[in-house]
């Protein structure tokens, strides 16, 4: 069937796979340097502890029939090893239904983790990791030639994610629809990045030209995908420019790059590579990549509705395998910067004048010297609800307690996702408190006088002082 073939694409194919692969490893890795401390078996929110209330159907996963903390870590590390070698290019020399396996098995580790990750693992961009990821596994390799309904299932993918993005926001913030959006979020978004500074201190007029455009790289340009070419190149390429602009804004964890991996399955390089050969389809690749795309549009009714809906929900995933999810980010701005300090103090007893020590996060602000460093596509998932925590005390209430248990007891593997704590690893602090702060940028005149990137100003009382035992006082306050 040469309707099913789209040979003009196979580097759009080639760069898209490679670029999928080093994001698999990346979200691997982050799995296996942090689950100890976020969901291992001495973990603050435990894997066995969440299996016991819910079932498998609502969460399939590897770990309903197994879950031990070195099996965890295999598992993790085994898909490292699986996302290096597709990066590499085993794929591509290997026959076709092996490298159909191979794309399917990061999925299935992945999807395993995802499903038992709790709230640290309840964003957008690990659906669209799975979604995106399962996806690759009908894409073929170097053997035929790219299925052009896979292509197209890749654009309905990244039309939501962009389409979705610019709904919620112009029902969501009236700042959106001011364009004064910018006004605020270069210095409240979750993890700021090493240029976030400057992009606040950029002039009100670029905030609301990057607004205006944001509107129309979201709402207009998605629709452009679905035309002929080379007018789906030049919308996929405005969208690959706006979400490199945001990559240099701050830190989201993997959701840009995969948004731009996904944008380059829409560009025709023909023009500049030429044509290339494939050897014949073979008739079961084709059924199974039609039955599968006939399965995934029928999925996709249920987002599809969500769109046009007034009640629209962001990052949903409509079922557990997380095939066909909604997407969207930032439909509300925060104002102002809240931050949640914890600090330690070796004193026997917690009077005014103790010496508290501040513990440093790697990526949230905290010392005000400390400037802000590039993680993404590498996420910190401490950091990222630290931020929810400084927004609302229940986003915290699940884990908060748990966190500050463990560095009463100078957990090393708590400790190891902090870049530093103020205590030996020998002598823990006997009591933590956490207070909150609103963090601003410095004026490029305090920034020369005082070589800080941040001031802060304290609010109130987060968490009062608790040593090991004050269960009932581990609760922060609302």
């Amino acid at each position: 069937m040469e309707w099913f073939l789209a040979p003009d694409y196979w580097l759009s194919r080639l760069v898209f796979q490679r670029a999928l692969a080093a994001i698999y490893l990346v979200a691997f890795l982050g799995a296996a340097l942090q689950f100890r401390a976020l969901i291992g078996e001495r973990g603050m929110l435990p894997v066995p502890w969440y299996l016991e209330r819910v079932p498998f159907r609502r969460a399939p996963s590897v770990f309903h029939f197994h879950y031990s903390d070195r099996f965890f870590a295999g598992w993790s590390w085994a898909g490292v090893l699986v996302s290096a070698a597709l990066l590499a290019g085993v794929d591509a020399r290997v026959p076709l239904g092996c490298a159909m396996l191979l794309w399917l098995l990061p999925w299935v580790l992945y999807l395993s983790i995802v499903n038992v990750g709790q709230t640290w693992y309840s964003f957008g961009w690990e659906s669209l990791l799975l979604e995106v990821g399962f996806l690759a596994v009908f894409l073929g390799n170097d053997k035929v030639a790219p299925p052009i309904v896979v292509l197209f299932l890749m654009r309905w993918v990244l039309f939501r994610v962009e389409f979705g993005a610019g709904l919620i926001k112009m029902r969501g913030d009236e700042c959106w629809r001011k364009l004064t959006c910018l006004d605020y979020h270069h210095e409240t978004q979750p993890m700021p990045g090493p240029l976030s500074w400057f992009f606040h201190h950029l002039p009100r007029p670029v905030h609301r030209v990057e607004v205006a455009a944001n509107h129309v790289t979201q709402l207009a340009v998605p629709v452009l995908l679905f035309t002929p070419q080379p007018v789906a190149t030049a919308a996929a390429s405005l969208m690959i420019l706006t979400q490199l602009w945001l990559i240099l804004s701050g830190n989201f964890s993997w959701l840009n790059w995969t948004t731009v991996a996904l944008a380059v399955t829409a560009v025709d390089f023909s023009p500049l590579t030429g044509a290339r050969h494939f050897a014949a389809t073979p008739l079961w690749y084709e059924v199974v990549v039609l039955a599968v795309a006939a399965f995934l549009l029928v999925l996709s009714y249920r987002p599809a509705r969500n769109l046009l809906s007034r009640r629209q929900i962001m990052n949903y995933s409509f079922d557990p395998l997380h095939l066909v999810n909604t997407y969207g980010a930032f439909g509300s701005i925060s104002r102002l910067r809240l931050e949640v300090v914890i600090e330690g103090t070796a004193d026997p007893l917690p009077l005014a004048d103790s010496d508290w020590r501040e513990y440093e996060f790697k990526g949230k602000p905290g010392d005000l010297r400390y400037w802000p460093r590039q993680f993404a596509p590498y996420h910190l998932r401490l950091d990222w609800l630290m931020w929810f925590a400084g927004l609302s005390p229940g986003y915290a209430r699940p884990w908060f307690g748990p966190l500050v248990e463990r560095l009463l007891d100078n957990d090393p593997d708590t400790l190891r996702l902090l870049r530093r704590s103020p205590f030996p690893p020998d002598s823990p602090p006997h009591y933590i408190r956490a207070r909150l702060f609103r963090y601003q940028y410095t004026t490029w005149g305090e920034l020369r006088a005082t070589g800080a990137c941040w001031k802060r100003t304290y609010v109130r009382d987060f968490l009062p002082p608790t040593r090991l035992g004050d269960q009932a006082e581990q609760t922060p306050r609302s």
